[in-house]
């Protein structure tokens, strides 16, 4: 009995230090001249997810991202201190159409990176993403939480 309740401390312990992972991937479909291109992303839609964000991580794949739901269109503001590689941030209003893109941020950077706008969400992908794809201010994001998808 002594050494399984050793175990459960343990496990218990491990669960608490283990990082945490999201609880689903979605996917996003955004829609530009050169073609529809898929992603397969992260939603941050708690206080708590958004200030983390992509904070820490070494590496982000091709293909992937983290959207930021921020459940209203509203002015917002992103910075990349703690986060390791460069991003795109794509700022996105509630229709779903992309106000601004914000290329190849500066990783570890305290610098303020605004919407430019109200928007509703914004989707960070790999840095040099939108230019290699095509993607530009105007286009149209397809995902759950934009109005009419």
């Amino acid at each position: 009995m002594r050494h399984a309740s050793r175990l459960w401390v343990l496990v218990v312990v491990l669960l608490a230090v283990a990082p945490a992972r999201p609880a689903s991937l979605q996917s996003l479909e955004i829609a530009s001249k050169t073609g529809v291109h898929s992603f397969t992303v992260e939603v941050a839609d708690t206080e708590a997810e958004r200030e983390k964000g992509l904070m820490f991580r070494k590496e982000l794949p091709e293909g992937h991202g983290m959207l930021f739901d921020f459940h209203s269109d509203q002015e917002v503001s992103f910075w990349m201190k703690n986060t390791f590689i460069p991003l795109d941030m794509i700022f996105i209003r509630g229709d779903g159409r992309i106000l601004r893109i914000a290329a190849n941020t500066q990783p570890m950077s305290t610098r303020i990176i605004p919407s430019g706008g109200p928007v509703r969400a914004v989707l960070e992908v790999a840095g040099g993403t939108a230019e290699k794809l095509g993607i530009e201010p105007g286009d149209m994001v397809a995902h759950a939480i934009f109005r009419g998808h």
